[in-house]
C-alpha cells in the first residue's frame, strides 16, 4: 500500500475535445483524458487539513477524512469527505457519486438539523463547506459539457504546460458551474494540472487554483497526486488551502461505504 494525497480535486480538469492542436500529435482531448485518469486509483483512504485565509489574513483550521473508490466503468469515482472540527462543522459529511453518461450524485449530512439534504446540479456552483472551492471543483467537470481548445505553451516553475481554454456548451452547463470560461495549464510530461484559472458568468476572472507538491504515489500504474492544493477567490481576496496526508490507496474499500446511511456516522 501506498501513501499517497487524496483525488478530490485533481479530476477537475476532465476537458474533452477542441479542434487544432498546439501539442504535436496530441488533440485537447488526448491531453485532458490523460490528465482525467492520472491520479485514479482503485480506491484511497486519507487525512486532510483545510486553512480558510480571509482578507485580513486570518485563518480558520478544519480537519477532515477522506475516502474514494473507482467504480465498475474505471471513469466515475465515489467520494465520502467527513469533517471532524472544528465544532461548527463537525459531524458535516458530503458523499458525491460521478455519473459521466448523466449528472452526478452530491448529499451533504448537516448534523444541527439530522438531515441528509441532496444537492441538485444547479447547486454545482455553490461553495463547498464555506470554502473557496465549489461543488463542481471538487466533484469535477465532464468532458462533454465543455468545448475545449490548445491556447498555447507556457512554462510553470520550470515545467512545460499546455494552456487549454474550456467553455460551457450551453446556458444551462455555465449556470450550473457558475462558470463562462475555465483555463488550465496542464504538464507535459505527466498531464497533471498545476494551475487553473475560472472565470465568472460576467466573463471575470473569479478564482484561481494551484497544484503543489506534486508526487509519483503509484509508480507501476504511472499515478501522480498533488499533495497540497489551492484555491484563491480574488474578487473577494480569500484563499482555501488543502493539505492531504496518511493517505494509502488499494486497500479494498467495500461499496457499501458510499451510502446516504453512512453519512450520518461518525
Amino acid at each position: 500500500m501506498k501513501k499517497i494525497g487524496f483525488a478530490v480535486l485533481s479530476a477537475v480538469m476532465f476537458f474533452g475535445f477542441s479542434g487544432a492542436s498546439f501539442g504535436g500529435d496530441l488533440l485537447p482531448k488526448d491531453i485532458m483524458t490523460k490528465n482525467f485518469f492520472v491520479n485514479r486509483v482503485k480506491d484511497s483512504k486519507s487525512e486532510s487539513s483545510m486553512t480558510l485565509i480571509n482578507e485580513s489574513g486570518q485563518k480558520r483550521e478544519r480537519k477532515s477524512t477522506g475516502i474514494s473508490k473507482l467504480q465498475k466503468n474505471g471513469i466515475d469515482n465515489m467520494r465520502l469527505i467527513k469533517f471532524l472540527s472544528p465544532a461548527d462543522v463537525k459531524g458535516t459529511s458530503n458523499l458525491m457519486i460521478e455519473h459521466s453518461d448523466g449528472d452526478d450524485d452530491i448529499w451533504i449530512y448537516l448534523p444541527a438539523l439530522k438531515k441528509v439534504r441532496r444537492l441538485v446540479s444547479s447547486n454545482k456552483g455553490d461553495s463547498f463547506v464555506g470554502s473557496d472551492f465549489s461543488y463542481a471543483d471538487v466533484i469535477g467537470y465532464k468532458v462533454q459539457d465543455f468545448e475545449h481548445k490548445i491556447t498555447g505553451s507556457e512554462n510553470v516553475d520550470g515545467v512545460d504546460c499546455y494552456v487549454i481554454e474550456s467553455f460551457p456548451v450551453s446556458d444551462k452547463v455555465k449556470q450550473d458551474n457558475g462558470l463562462s470560461k475555465r483555463k488550465g495549464w496542464i504538464r507535459k510530461d505527466n498531464f497533471v494540472i498545476v494551475k487553473g484559472e475560472n472565470y465568472d458568468l460576467s466573463g471575470q476572472l473569479y478564482k484561481v487554483f494551484k497544484a503543489l507538491d506534486i508526487q509519483l504515489v503509484d509508480k507501476e500504474n504511472n499515478k501522480w497526486q498533488p499533495m497540497t492544493l489551492e484555491m484563491t477567490n480574488v474578487q473577494v481576496n480569500h484563499k482555501t488551502i488543502v493539505h492531504f496526508s496518511n493517505y494509502i490507496v488499494n486497500t479494498g474499500i467495500d461499496d457499501g461505504y458510499f451510502s446516504q446511511r453512512n453519512l450520518e456516522r461518525e
